[in-house]
């Protein structure tokens, strides 16, 4: 019997542990960041101690969660630079990653968002910013991207596409056109008026 105890403990806070991070992930992807610890644990039918047992702070529990999201975006913004036309590859970064924002809200909330205390999820977001501030400065020398485009451009486009959920295939393709049209406002051509002045948009800091 003693010999099999440790096993148990240590599966029973396995199984609270995947619990939590599922109940975790379908919380954010509907409602957002602002679901909080507590209401995590009464839906994953734990106390709070248990929960802050695995995860002692929010921004924690954000990393675990869209670890493999972050982990896809980075991908897709490196097969972008991959591609030998740096405006072919910066379109398909754009709407592959705005695809993957609105399949789930709080992933946008959370990469619009600076944790400062969740640093790996911080370093993966400014590598993948950075890798695209790369490619549209290739865009632009190719003379495809507008020549006043900023990075602060992607911030602003997330969280306008974050308002867009692809749950129905209406849904979806109204996502597509959206994403279609900013691409359009983002080529040099055919000539457009200049953009207003870039403003810095402030980042939110998670709780």
């Amino acid at each position: 019997m003693t010999n099999r105890l440790p096993h148990s403990l240590r599966a029973d806070a396995r199984d609270n542990r995947e619990r939590i991070l599922a109940v975790t992930r379908t919380a954010f992807a509907g409602e957002g960041l602002d679901v909080t610890m507590r209401e995590i644990a009464r839906r994953a039918e734990i106390g709070p101690a248990t929960l802050y047992r695995h995860f002692p702070t929010k921004e924690a529990l954000v990393t675990e969660v869209f670890t493999e999201q972050m982990a896809t975006c980075t991908a897709i913004v490196d097969e972008g630079l991959a591609d030998p036309d740096p405006w072919r590859g910066f379109c398909r970064v754009i709407e592959k990653v705005c695809e993957l924002h609105a399949q789930d809200r709080g992933f946008t909330a959370a990469f619009v968002s600076a944790f400062p205390r969740a640093i790996d999820f911080t370093a993966a977001r400014e590598r993948a910013l950075r890798e695209v501030a790369e490619l549209a400065r290739r865009a632009k020398t190719a003379g495809k991207l507008r020549p006043d485009f900023v990075l602060d451009d992607l911030i602003m486009l997330l969280m306008a596409n974050g308002g867009i959920r692809t749950t129905s295939p209406a849904a979806a393709a109204a996502a597509q056109r959206f994403v279609a049209l900013l691409i359009q406002g983002m080529q040099t051509e055919p000539v457009r008026p200049p953009l207003p002045p870039a403003v810095r948009l402030p980042l939110t800091v998670g709780t």
